[in-house]
């Protein structure tokens, strides 16, 4: 096995390449904005770093989300380019699922929360029992309707949602991921695969409408 794993879901642009036994190499760039033009040099850096080619790449798993509509499909795009171009498999992977095994390998166990900036003063999140068991549907919601005699009531949480809202997820652990590791989902994506588990397609979740919108009133431009 060649598992390449790349994940643009949340601001890491992130790459990595797994043998079946441990990451061989990895890749990150901390970047909202620009996942488009950080993803395939993070590509061949994390191959040329491993000594091989996209060639010999025997499967992909790709961060489904949630996130945000650009950066996410920036990822699910290339995959699905790689994988047609290839003729591999092409797998998705809940990109919250990476963080919590992430999460796990820095040494938290659980119950706990992940929880990611999803904008608009929301987060997107799951409840696990441990870091490779999600317990609820990932979902996008206010801190607040989660904490306060919520889902996610007294529990840990990671990830960028919540430290971005420290009035709400009250408990953060310290040294814990903040954004999506591909080395992590690479990780996962093996474990599972090796037990012959079959992964979800890679189809986004969005959640929720893109921020951009048709505008609801055209100009009339009349001619002189």
């Amino acid at each position: 096995m060649l598992l390449l794993a790349l994940d643009t879901a949340t601001p890491a642009v992130t790459v990595a390449l797994h043998d079946g036994s441990e990451v061989l190499a990895e890749s990150a760039d901390i970047d909202a904005r620009r996942h488009g033009e950080l993803l395939l040099p993070a590509v061949h850096r994390t191959l040329r770093a491993a000594g091989t080619e996209l060639a010999e790449v025997t499967e992909i798993v790709v961060g489904i989300g949630p996130g945000p509509y650009t950066g996410l499909r920036v990822g699910l795009v290339t995959a699905a380019t790689f994988g047609s171009v290839l003729g591999i498999p092409v797998h998705g992977l809940c990109t919250l699922d990476g963080i919590a095994y992430a999460a796990g390998q820095a040494g938290l166990n659980g119950p706990f929360v992940v929880a990611t900036d999803a904008r608009r003063k929301e987060v997107y999140w799951a409840r696990y029992d441990d870091p490779r068991t999600r317990v609820t549907e990932p979902a996008v919601d206010h801190p607040a309707d989660l904490t306060e005699a919520g889902p996610a009531a007294g529990l840990p949480a990671v990830g960028a949602g919540a430290l971005l809202y420290p009035a709400a997820f009250a408990e953060v652990p310290p040294g814990m991921p903040e954004y999506q590791s591909a080395a992590a989902l690479a990780s996962l994506a093996a474990e599972k695969l090796a037990r012959g588990e079959e992964l979800p397609p890679p189809r986004p979740l969005y959640l929720r409408r893109p921020d951009a919108k048709v505008p609801a009133n055209y100009k009339v431009v009349t001619p002189k």
